[in-house]
């Protein structure tokens, strides 16, 4: 009977310690169900579009040659400062000047027939008057005089041709600034016959550049002169530079059926760091404000489950699974996707479109779904315009219960494996 007893405590023991050991080391708890709020902030928001580009000056001059030649001397290099009426290069003048040379003879020529030509029409004239000679003898010296005054006017134009010509020669800078290209080297021949061969190309003052963006059409709407920029050059990866819109052309440029604008922004470089050419990544602020009252992008995609109707009373209309993926990606359910359609004709003083949205405010243990009225949205934060004071503990998340652990569990998972959809999942932002 003893050992019966004896038995029997032994294996109540045992049980005890393995209910123990359950207990304190295998039971998995269920953490308690925490919602993660916050208050509403005073803040920056911005809207903006991000474009590429490429840097260049400002104003760029292209300094050719009107007459052929061979180059003789070159004052002026590549990145060299030049000054308006600077000689920058020089071409061979001997063929030039004989030229020149050979029209002054003609000139002379000329003007010594005409010498003669005055002479005997002044004398033809005497004996015409004394019916010494014909009509006809003294129409012939008159033409003759007629014709030896133009042969001296053309015989001077081609002198002005070709001391106009000679002067060519000398290739002088047309504006102050710095030299970018040079086309050409000592010794060269340049033929000017039927295009202007380009020798210079010369930047006005590399002291002030512009960034031409190539922005996207669907973008463009957006972008006015005016509007502040910053971009990034892969030179200076940690150095933020500033402009402002000057221009948007409206002749589009079409590759690979992509269409863009070119957008001008204006960029000061007193410090010299950007250069032609430099390939830029420019964000154009399209609307700033400041100050403005900021919530959680994802306190728009907040929607309460049942495990929180245990702890927290809900006030409001849930919204159902089939409307999160539209909350998470406009921040409203369907049944307020009619306010935020008529909103958009709405707007503020900035130019803002108000829309309607939907979020939950924690009021002690009340879950209360509150509708605001929100401006801009930069995928992180969201501007609110109305619907909430700056004392509302916003709700953004829940951490935590059997919602918590599934989150962290796919947090925990690996990023490079697929993922598949739920039925009511959302979009995060």
């Amino acid at each position: 009977m003893k050992s019966s007893y004896k038995k029997i405590g032994i294996i109540l023991a045992i049980l005890i310690v393995l209910v123990l050991i359950w207990f304190f080391f295998i039971r998995k708890t269920t953490p308690p169900v925490v919602l993660t709020t916050q208050k509403p902030v005073k803040g920056y928001i911005a809207q903006s579009v991000t474009a590429t580009g490429k840097i260049e000056p400002v104003d760029t001059v292209t300094v050719g040659t009107q007459v052929s030649g061979i180059i003789k001397y070159l004052y002026a290099d590549f990145n060299s400062k030049v000054k308006k009426g600077q000689l920058i290069a020089e071409l061979d003048k001997s063929l030039l000047q004989a030229t020149l040379d050979q029209y002054n003879g003609n000139l002379q020529n000329t003007q010594s027939q005409l010498v003669y030509a005055k002479n005997n029409f002044n004398r033809q004239n005497l004996l015409y008057k004394t019916d010494a000679i014909s009509k006809a003898d003294y129409d012939s010296a008159l033409n003759t005089l007629n014709a030896a005054q133009a042969s001296v006017v053309s015989a001077k134009a081609q002198v002005r041709l070709a001391a106009k010509n000679l002067s060519y020669a000398d290739i002088y800078s047309p504006i102050d600034g710095v030299v970018l290209n040079r086309n050409i080297s000592t010794g060269q021949t340049v033929a000017a016959s039927f295009s202007t061969p380009t020798l210079f190309v010369i930047a006005k003052d590399i002291t002030k550049m512009e960034v031409e963006a190539n922005v996207d059409e669907a973008d463009i709407g957006d972008v006015k002169a005016g509007e502040r920029a910053s971009f990034t050059v892969d030179a200076f990866i940690n150095d933020q530079f500033a402009g402002t819109v000057e221009d948007v052309r409206l002749h589009p440029s079409v590759s690979s059926n992509v269409v863009t604008y070119t957008t001008i922004i204006n960029a000061p470089n007193d410090d010299m760091k950007l250069k032609p050419g430099m390939t830029a990544n420019i964000i154009i602020y399209t609307k700033e404000i400041n100050d403005a009252m900021l919530i959680p992008a994802k306190a728009l995609s907040f929607t309460p489950d049942s495990s929180l109707m245990k702890q927290y009373e809900i006030v409001g209309k849930v919204g159902h699974k089939g409307s999160k993926k539209k909350a998470a990606t406009t921040g409203v359910t369907d049944d307020n996707a009619q306010a935020v359609h008529t909103g958009k004709s709405r707007k503020d003083s900035t130019g803002v479109i108000k829309q309607t949205a939907f979020v939950w405010v924690l009021d002690g243990k009340k879950l209360i779904r509150k509708k605001i009225q929100t401006g801009l949205d930069d995928n992180t934060q969201v501007e609110v315009l109305g619907g909430l004071t700056a004392n509302d503990a916003v709700v953004t998340g829940i951490t935590g219960g059997a919602a918590g652990t599934q989150s962290a569990t796919k947090a925990a998972a690996s990023p490079f494996m697929p993922q598949r959809r739920s039925g009511g999942g959302g979009k995060g932002r």
